[in-house]
């Protein structure tokens, strides 16, 4: 069974983890769910990366939690996101990592050195993703695994200079009967990240509600489906409530369609 933890310095914090198959598709996999099959054990702190231009460096611990050596890989990209909100990724050599391959022995950990080239010459904050992979071809596979899957980590890394904050306005459109969409757009100069949205009425009584969000880089625009669980979302003046990653609550007058 593969055993896959992150935990933060100070609080547990949202993992997105990939799945990589080396040599086989997704469909692959799911065909051999009785192929013996190996994957690696570790785990990254800290899960979030800031850091100030002046600050020019960060530290990442890589631990080893399994019972066998593993060999990763770490690359820097920089991430941006398209109009709808997908993510996109570039290979960049902005940052370097130090070492960008490591050798874990059996419950080992390593610290990885992020460090910026030059300090960035922008009021707007920075966004890049570290994804830290395995190399499970370098590890020597037992005659009995026939297939191996290398798990990766995507680290958010944040460079954000004094003054760089979100600028968040939400409105809401009806999609469903049950359900609306509330758009949020970022006009700020640094990351938005929702994590909760609830919907009431203009006299309180809650009509539906979103525990799961996602992150909005600046200038992007992103919507995400409110449901109620049962029966109708009436039209007319609402309130959506947005509370963020720092804990904050923003609240906005809507007006749900009929």
């Amino acid at each position: 069974m593969v055993n896959i933890s992150a935990t933060s310095q100070t609080t547990i914090a949202r993992l997105w983890l990939k799945r990589i198959l080396m040599g086989s598709a997704l469909g692959l996999l799911a065909s051999s769910l009785a192929t013996p099959v190996w994957a690696g054990q570790f785990s990254v702190t800290p899960v979030r990366i800031y850091v100030a231009p002046k600050d020019r460096a960060a530290a990442v611990t890589v631990t080893n939690e399994g019972d066998d050596e593993l060999v990763m890989q770490a690359d820097v990209y920089v991430w941006k996101q398209k109009p709808g909100g997908e993510d996109e990724l570039t290979l960049s050599e902005d940052l370097f990592i130090s070492p960008p391959i490591i050798k874990l022995a059996p419950k080992s950990r390593q610290v990885v050195r992020l460090a910026m080239l030059r300090p960035p010459k922008t009021g707007r904050q920075l966004t890049y993703r570290v994804i830290v992979r395995e190399i499970p071809e370098a590890r020597q596979a037992s005659k009995a695994v026939e297939l191996q899957i290398a798990l990766a980590f995507s680290l958010p890394v944040f460079i954000t200079p004094p003054g760089a904050k979100h600028w968040l306005g939400c409105t809401v459109e009806r999609s469903t009967a049950n359900s609306v969409m509330a758009v949020c757009e970022n006009t700020g100069t640094a990351y938005a990240q929702p994590r909760e949205f609830v919907l009431t009425s203009d006299a309180g009584d809650k009509l539906a509600s979103r525990d799961s969000g996602g992150y909005i880089l600046p200038d992007i625009k992103r919507s995400f489906e409110i449901k109620r669980a049962e029966g109708r979302i009436p039209g007319g003046k609402a309130k959506l409530a947005v509370t963020l990653d720092d804990g904050k609550t923003l609240t906005y007058d809507v007006i749900v369609a009929e």
